[in-house]
């Protein structure tokens, strides 16, 4: 029964390795032509952000948190709590890298990791628990 408990995360864990990977991307890409077009960082991640959350919300509830009847109001609340808590961790490693000289992107890429880890925490041992 451990062993399947393992495989289980382990398959839940790289369908939401997968669903931010293509969250990233949207992401990314919005970022890149904001930054592109001259918009300030802090803006840009923002904008970048809020369209890769969209993204893996779409995702998330359909390929790797199983619901079931599908996502309860606190699942909702929840995910948006939990993105506006990555969105903090962006923006204020993005703005502040920035500050220091980074390149905008370089320093929206050092946040990914950060980000990534404690949103995935929150959402698979907090929000979908028992999903």
């Amino acid at each position: 029964m451990r062993m399947l408990v393992a495989l289980v995360s382990r398959l839940m864990f790289a369908r939401y390795l997968l669903a931010s990977i293509c969250a990233l991307s949207s992401d990314m890409a919005l970022f890149l032509m904001l930054d592109h077009v001259g918009a300030v960082p802090m803006l840009a991640a923002f904008g970048g952000y809020a369209v890769g959350l969209v993204v893996h919300w779409t995702i998330s509830i359909r390929f790797v948190f199983d619901t079931g009847t599908g996502p309860t109001h606190a699942q909702r609340a929840g995910f948006v709590a939990s993105a506006l808590l990555g969105m903090g961790i962006t923006l204020s490693m993005v703005g502040g890298l920035s500050l220091i000289g980074v390149a905008p992107a370089i320093a929206k890429l050092l946040s990914v990791p950060v980000s990534f880890l404690i949103v995935y925490a929150i959402r698979k041992y907090g929000i979908f628990a028992r999903a």
